[in-house]
């Protein structure tokens, strides 16, 4: 086994990131909740984005959104695992080792920006409406955006680096 990397030696520094996703993230879900109505639209974009203020209970495109609550508690759970996982994955790499450290920072924040939500409300608040004519992608918020953006660079990096060796 790796001799265990010091704090500043690790990618541990790189959960400062991860703490400004959950920061803009629930500033800026609480100004959507002040300012805007549940389930009316304002256009943002003509024919591309609205603003919507919408509510889910479940993950990923409203998965399990319709049950009667216990799945609030199964995706805190595993909201607080996968963060820990991926904080000791943080803390086992090198802090220069920004194609891992940065994706790994950008879902733990992520993560827990929505635990917060869940937490607190027992619901996610989403507010990002993207379509096209009458097809609308699922609502979704800054958090869910980091996770996203963070899982594809982990794999884009992860592939390309393995091409490299």
């Amino acid at each position: 086994m790796d001799k265990p990397v010091s704090w500043k030696a690790s990618g541990l520094p790189w959960l400062v990131l991860s703490a400004v996703v959950i920061v803009a993230d629930q500033i800026v879900k609480a100004i959507v909740l002040a300012v805007l109505r549940p389930y009316e639209p304002h256009e943002a974009i003509a024919g591309l984005l609205n603003w919507t203020l919408a509510f889910n209970r479940g993950a990923a495109f409203s998965f399990l959104h319709d049950e009667s609550g216990w799945q609030r508690w199964l995706f805190s759970l595993l909201a607080i695992g996968v963060s820990v996982v991926l904080v000791r994955w943080l803390a086992s790499i090198a802090r220069s080792d920004w194609r891992n450290a940065l994706p790994l920072s950008l879902v733990i924040g992520g993560a827990l920006g929505n635990l917060i939500d869940r937490v607190r409300f027992g619901q996610v608040t989403d507010f990002i409406d993207v379509y096209w004519r009458d097809a609308h992608f699922p609502a979704f918020n800054i958090a869910d955006s980091a996770i996203t953006v963070g899982a594809v660079l982990l794999i884009w990096f992860g592939f390309f680096a393995a091409k490299k060796s």
